[in-house]
């Protein structure tokens, strides 16, 4: 079995916002695969199932995502090394997709909390949502909305993440940093 985690905030007012991109990966992955709500309360988050595929919208906010992530992977006995993590990256410029497995957590909060709960290794999708001209900025820069020209690619930003946790279903970690990896999705036009 294989955890897709998508970090983000809940609500309508974080809905379109920097730090959910990792719930709008979800939702895409969601509708691709016609996957069905198995949501309980002690998972503190959204579930939702198709085969052997889990894909998890923690409802705790950003900061403690954590604590959705830990009862989902202990009710299903998954391996850590078993679950993917997507989440927005300030120190990549907007478009970019790397990937990632074990290692720190570069100060992003959601990923302490599930570092914290669970361990370092598992695999990340990091997706650069490019960063503001000062660090004070940083917790504002990434509670908005994207901007104009940003909202133009998002849709492909989300498709090329997507496909590429499709793709971790089926292939090696490798092969799928390797084929997937991108520095901006204006150049995969």
């Amino acid at each position: 079995m294989k955890l897709f985690v998508g970090l983000g905030n809940p609500g309508n007012r974080y809905e379109n916002t920097r730090h959910n991109i990792g719930f709008l990966v979800i939702d895409r992955l969601i509708a691709h695969y016609g996957a069905s709500e198995i949501s309980k309360s002690s998972f503190h988050g959204k579930l939702y199932k198709y085969r052997r595929l889990l894909f998890l919208k923690p409802q705790t906010f950003m900061n403690r995502s954590g604590e959705s992530v830990f009862p989902v992977k202990n009710f299903f006995k998954i391996e850590t090394e078993d679950i993917v993590v997507i989440h927005d990256d300030i120190d990549l410029p907007f478009g970019t997709i790397r990937f990632k497995k074990g290692g720190g957590n570069g100060g992003h909060n959601g990923l302490k909390s599930i570092d914290a709960a669970i361990g370092t290794e598992y695999v990340r999708v990091r997706i650069g949502v490019g960063k503001p001209a000062r660090k004070s900025q940083v917790a504002d820069y990434v509670l908005q909305p994207f901007s104009e020209s940003e909202r133009t690619l998002l849709p492909l930003v989300i498709e090329h993440a997507a496909a590429a946790c499709d793709a971790l279903t089926k292939y090696e970690f490798e092969e799928v940093r390797a084929k997937f990896s991108i520095k901006s999705i204006e150049k995969r036009l």
